[in-house]
């Protein structure tokens, strides 16, 4: 290859990565430490085609969803990309596959959010019988949700267990024998979710469109 396609698609990777990022920050109300890898020749680029894109983040907040970490990766994409403006769009829906870690203190501001603190009442109501949530924890690679029946009560700690199947996240207690369906998008098929480092790692797959 000469050296002035060298340059040329290098120049090309960079404006490019910058407006997936750019794109990015504007899907998200926060986003840090964007790191965006391309693999496509200058030819696919101005062609509008990525053979490959790899995506870290940390500290995301999608819609009130808090991320501590996501590792993403999707291939053969169709986008129309302004140079000028640095303004991608997608023409086609990518596969993704993707990586999401999640801390306990991201989980407890998401069930304390307005947006979802209706998923924290029916972990308690619907798997504790509880009306009053308390606290979660990781501990040891361990799940601990705390609730209460009333602000005199006795916490109470119990042991929950994550699992995927058919695409679906269920949250449980073998105490109870009870668990739930955590809510993802339609296009969300999971994987696998594990607990890890004290920390909760899902992984999956869905199509993407902006």
């Amino acid at each position: 290859m000469e050296p002035q396609q060298i340059r040329e698609k290098g120049i090309l990777a960079k404006l490019l990565e910058k407006g997936i990022k750019i794109l990015l920050k504007k899907e998200c109300k926060k986003i840090d430490k964007v790191r965006v890898d391309i693999e496509a020749s200058s030819i696919q680029i101005i062609n509008g085609i990525i053979q490959k894109i790899n995506i870290i983040a940390e500290e995301i907040n999608y819609k009130n969803l808090l991320f501590d970490k996501i590792e993403l990766e999707a291939n053969k994409i169709k986008i129309n990309f302004n140079i000028s403006n640095k303004e991608l769009e997608f023409k086609n829906e990518p596969k993704i596959k993707f990586k999401i870690s999640l801390s306990d203190s991201s989980i407890k501001k998401i069930l304390l959010s307005d947006d979802w603190s209706w998923i924290k009442n029916k972990i308690t109501r619907e798997i504790l019988n509880k009306p009053k949530f308390e606290d979660i924890k990781i501990i040891n690679n361990q799940l601990l949700i705390t609730a209460s029946k009333n602000e005199e009560n006795i916490n109470e700690e119990e042991i929950f267990h994550l699992k995927a199947e058919k695409g679906k996240i269920y949250l449980g207690n073998k105490v109870h024998k009870k668990s739930i369906v955590i809510p993802t998008e339609d296009k969300v098929y999971v994987e696998n979710v594990t607990i890890k480092n004290n920390l909760i790692i899902l992984c999956a797959n869905s199509s993407i469109s902006f």
